[in-house]
């Protein structure tokens, strides 16, 4: 049973977006469990359209490669040992920022997925969402 719900999602989803309107930049949120399975997502207004299947995928490619997709990008780089692995999974993998797991008690939970903005703009917002999860005060009955 997966340790994220819809009402954490949205909570997570919530800091994200407070964080992408404080920079300005529109985004997509997405929150998958640990099995990949899609839980939520959200399209901020003008946020490129894009963004909603880049963001789910790095939510699901976070989950799939158990690592960030910022750090997936540099072992999947050209000569690097996973090149070419954006090419499997029919294309699902993505090798940039944006994506990072959920943790709980030191195990994968869930991931969140980020896209709109710059590489750098993606994974800060994904870094709130993240943070968030570790905020006693925002996420109160997190099921233990």
């Amino acid at each position: 049973m997966s340790n994220i719900n819809l009402e954490l999602a949205k909570k997570l989803i919530h800091s994200g977006e407070k964080e992408a309107n404080k920079i300005g930049v529109p985004m997509v949120i997405s929150i998958v469990d640990e099995g990949g399975n899609f839980i939520a997502c959200h399209r901020m207004d003008d946020a490129l359209l894009v963004s909603v299947e880049l963001a789910q995928n790095k939510a699901w490619t976070s989950v799939a490669m158990k690592m960030s997709t910022a750090n997936l990008a540099q072992v999947a780089a050209n000569g690097k040992d996973l090149y070419g692995i954006n090419t499997t999974n029919n294309g699902r993998v993505v090798v940039f920022g944006g994506g990072l797991p959920l943790y709980k008690n030191g195990q994968i939970i869930g991931a969140v997925g980020v896209s709109g903005g710059s590489v750098e703009e993606d994974v800060r917002v994904a870094q709130v969402a993240v943070d968030a999860l570790n905020d006693s005060k925002l996420i109160g009955s997190f099921p233990e």
